[in-house]
């Protein structure tokens, strides 16, 4: 897969891209991310890059030429364009996925007080938020977005079930996870875990991810409910106990 960015930052993104998974992936060739400077695209002496709103207003505006001109050298074609914005269609799982599934993104960072519609309306820019709340740019979302796509490609994970068990992916929040010492300051991690019987850590994990998710995520909670079909019998057992209790 390949990604690139248009930003006037591209350094914010340099330490996320080459650690960690992000890392991985593309020294082992199933991603290509690349960073490109708005700012070396501005034709004016002092490389500026924003103005005044028309109609007045706070703050400033990303102006067009620059955007123009960096999107006609880089090409647009047979790329899904992706412009990061606290107006689009909010980020979840489902979109991650169906991004993943693209040969090329195209994201483009704003920042100031917004971009120039004209670049949007001209290029045909899908607009995407990763959630109700403002920040200084772009940059940020697109490292966010960057990372949960990177995870979904095969082979990203080093455990290709890791992904699957993750809070979200499977429909319901992660189950609560313990590590060594067993006993640790008075606090012990629950016997069943230790027990070494599978089919009991599975059921436990599942009950203690619908007690999770019923608390703190109701709206994800009705959504598991509308497939309950799928579970087995000991899981239809445990979801139909909780929701009598």
């Amino acid at each position: 897969m390949r990604i690139q960015v248009l930003t006037l930052f591209p350094d914010m993104l340099t330490p996320v891209i080459g650690d960690s998974i992000l890392g991985r992936a593309r020294e082992k060739g199933l991603l290509d991310i690349e960073t490109f400077d708005i700012r070396s695209f501005a034709a004016n002496k002092h490389k500026k890059t924003d103005d005044y709103p028309f109609g007045g207003g706070a703050g400033m505006v990303l102006t067009p030429q620059p955007v123009f001109d960096a999107l006609d050298s880089l090409g647009t074609d047979g790329k899904r364009l992706v412009y990061m914005s606290p107006r689009g269609r909010l980020l979840n799982q489902e979109l991650v996925t169906e991004l993943a599934h693209e040969e090329t993104l195209l994201l483009l960072c704003g920042h100031y007080e917004g971009l120039d519609q004209r670049v949007t309306d001209h290029f045909g820019f899908e607009e995407i938020s990763v959630g109700d709340y403002i920040l200084t740019g772009g940059e940020i979302p697109a490292m966010v977005l960057i990372d949960a796509v990177t995870r979904v490609l095969p082979e990203a994970l080093g455990n290709p079930r890791a992904h699957d068990e993750e809070s979200i992916c499977s429909g319901l929040l992660e189950y609560p996870q313990y590590t060594r010492p067993g006993a640790f300051r008075g606090m012990d991690a629950p016997e069943v875990l230790l027990s070494g019987d599978h089919k009991r850590i599975r059921l436990w994990k599942f009950e203690e991810s619908l007690k999770l998710t019923m608390d703190r995520r109701p709206d994800l909670f009705d959504r598991f409910l509308e497939r309950r079909d799928s579970l087995d019998k000991d899981e239809k057992r445990i979801l139909e106990r909780l929701l009598a209790e």
